[in-house]
């Protein structure tokens, strides 16, 4: 009687060991699931910030950096899908546009785009581990564009500085960008 119980356990064991277990099923999916639960959480939580800041100060805040949740700079506000026009994103930088801003300027609208490319970025991965589309992807390279630019012409800049320390300087400061 034992053998025959022992024969029909492993039976059982060898059949459930070439069924996949519950965990392995849900392996496959897990980037997917850990971006689908990321969106949700980003709309949950990121809802109350919405909600908390005027217009006025929802301006500032993207501006200045200094939101409740600093995640939400990752994610682009969502749109209501019931708008029927698309919407109409702006143009890139151009150079001579960036010759006739100051040094601060640059360096603040450097961030700026590098922000929005971030956001970017993260939005194109999530839609990608989620097998979408990613909207208007010109956008990145209008972005990408922009910060080439100001390089570009920071670079002018610095060749021109008189003093060649300061001109170091500034070289070293345009490649830490």
């Amino acid at each position: 009687m034992r053998i025959a119980d022992a024969a029909e356990s492993a039976v059982t064991l060898s059949y459930l060991w070439r069924k996949p277990f519950l965990w392995q099923i849900y392996a496959d999916d897990f980037l997917t699931n850990n971006m689908h639960l990321a969106r949700v959480l980003k709309r949950t939580l990121f809802t109350a910030v919405r909600i908390e800041t005027s217009p006025a100060s929802a301006a500032a805040f993207s501006t200045s950096g200094t939101t409740h949740n600093p995640l939400a700079q990752f994610f682009e506000a969502d749109r209501s899908p019931d708008d029927e026009k698309p919407v109409v994103y702006g143009r890139s930088w151009k150079a001579p546009e960036l010759r006739l801003k100051s040094w601060d300027d640059l360096n603040k609208l450097w961030y700026v785009l590098l922000k929005e490319k971030n956001m970017l970025m993260t939005q194109r991965q999530m839609l990608q581990a989620q097998n979408l589309r990613f909207p208007n992807p010109e956008r990145l390279s209008k972005v990408r564009k922009s910060m080439c630019r100001i390089k570009h012409v920071l670079t002018e800049r610095a060749i021109e500085e008189p003093d060649p320390r300061r001109s170091a300087e500034m070289k070293r400061m345009i490649n830490a960008l």
